[in-house]
């Protein structure tokens, strides 16, 4: 068994550790973002923290559009391999296809959620925001929204190369990136080199313009592989329609998935604006934290999610189900370190957040308690993700989001609203409601994946004899 085990680790570690790394790398844009806007005082970071939230809101349902790519792609070179070679130049006009009409649906995708990022802002007084927190975070939003339809086309062109199994220049571009993007950000905060001061705006332009570069970095890394080159096809106006309509039916139900969770973060944070700027800022700070450590579950569930869809092609269930236990064992070792660190050195891992400035201490005390919630939380955030994940490599996307509204909006907002206004436990209760939703939605989808492994390949009931 623990043979078994290792082994299928290293076969999964062997598409998800550049994975995670590339998801880690990519999250230090937003730590960045989240550290120097800490610098700038509390009211600022609670601000550019609302405003990430809604930015992250909107662009995790983009991704969630096209992160089926990667699987249709997988299932197509796996059908291609263990087929005649005859099969190999449809199966290359196959993923041509695939590819165009995903950027087709990144291009959609980005103009209507920065429309809907500038509509959101606007409507921030009306949610209960403190009038100077609602006007910085609109700021910020304007200067975030052109930089969400390079962020898509990435994405796009990424679930291309995962899909490939081919994913190591997404790493190299994503650190080189973070370093890019510390200096742009310092250049439009300050105002260096006869550039105008724009404070907490700069951050925005700052992020926008790199998601931009990665996004030109990635194509140009991708045109010079010679064997993803002969592939990636750019004309989005020659986009088949059924394979769109096809990626659009895997892809609404994810983005609805990824957009139910985001919107659970999301919701809370406006509750935790309820509770005065201090509050939201403690809970920016710790939610980044999970999001940091929620990379290792993104990259997990993708690789997964890659090789569920590869061993479905080549009907072998056994492995499909060795994949999910691999995954969650990897997961929970993972947390057990993070959560040692959170009870170990919580002053330590809040330090970067927070420059001890008037109102800090409060968000400091406040944060402290919820990293003693965060520590058993992130176990189960990462193995619903990869529950998602695993229900994607079987093409079934509409199970994840029929859950995903189960245990968040039906139980998670429940409770935390019980926990933080009834119970008077504050920021503390809605982290509390967030443990519990997310729990419940990992248990129910993992759950999900044993019964619709086993009814696929469940063996017909044999023929009585007359």
């Amino acid at each position: 068994m623990l043979t078994t085990l290792l082994r299928d680790s290293r076969a999964l570690a062997t598409l998800a550790v550049p994975l995670v790394l590339t998801q880690l790398a990519q999250v230090a844009l937003t730590t960045t973002d989240t550290v120097m806007m800490g610098m700038l005082g509390a009211a600022d970071l609670a601000a550019g923290g609302l405003a990430i939230v809604i930015f992250n809101q909107l662009r995790t349902m983009g991704v969630g559009l096209i992160t089926s790519v990667g699987n249709q792609i997988a299932a197509a070179t796996a059908r291609a391999e263990s087929a005649e070679d005859s099969d190999a130049a449809d199966s290359g006009e196959e993923v041509r296809s695939i590819v165009r009409a995903s950027l087709a649906l990144a291009t959609l995708a980005g103009m209507v959620g920065a429309a809907l990022m500038l509509l959101i802002g606007q409507a921030l007084p009306l949610l209960g925001q403190e009038a100077g927190v609602a006007a910085s975070a609109q700021h910020m939003l304007l200067a975030l929204a052109p930089g969400l339809l390079p962020c898509l086309w990435f994405q796009a062109i990424r679930q291309f190369t995962v899909g490939m199994r081919r994913p190591q220049a997404l790493l190299q571009i994503t650190i080189a990136s973070v370093a890019v993007n510390a200096g742009i950000n310092w250049i439009f905060i300050h105002g260096t080199w006869g550039l105008p001061k724009l404070g907490l705006p700069g951050v925005g332009v700052a992020t926008s313009l790199v998601y931009l570069l990665t996004f030109l970095a990635l194509y140009m890394f991708t045109r010079r592989d010679a064997v993803l080159a002969p592939l990636l096809s750019l004309n989005i106006a020659k986009a088949d329609r059924a394979t769109v309509r096809r990626l659009v039916g895997l892809g609404i139900p994810i983005a609805a998935t990824y957009g139910s969770e985001a919107g659970f973060f999301s919701v809370t944070a406006l509750m935790a604006g309820s509770f005065g700027s201090a509050a939201l800022a403690a809970h920016t700070a710790v939610n980044q934290l999970v999001y940091i450590v929620f990379q290792v579950a993104v990259g997990l569930s993708h690789a997964a999610s890659i090789n569920v869809s590869r061993e479905i092609a080549l009907e072998r269930p056994k492995a499909a189900l060795r994949i999910k236990n691999t995954a969650l064992a990897c997961a929970g070792a993972v947390m057990a370190v993070v959560a040692v660190l959170y009870v170990a050195a919580p002053k330590l891992v809040l330090a970067p957040f927070f420059e001890g400035g008037s109102g800090d201490g409060e968000a400091v005390s406040i944060a402290t308690h919820l990293l003693l919630v965060t520590m058993v939380l992130q176990f189960f955030d990462c193995a619903q993700n990869i529950g998602v994940g695993l229900l994607r490599g079987l093409d079934d996307t509409k199970s994840g989001f029929r859950i995903t509204l189960i245990g968040y909006w039906l139980i998670g907002l429940p409770a935390a609203c019980v926990f933080a206004y009834a119970a008077r436990l504050d920021t503390l209760g809605i982290w509390l409601g967030l443990l519990s939703g997310l729990a419940a939605t990992a248990i129910l989808l993992l759950r999900r994946y044993n019964a619709a492994l086993h009814a696929r390949f469940a063996a017909p009931e044999p023929v009585p004899a007359a």
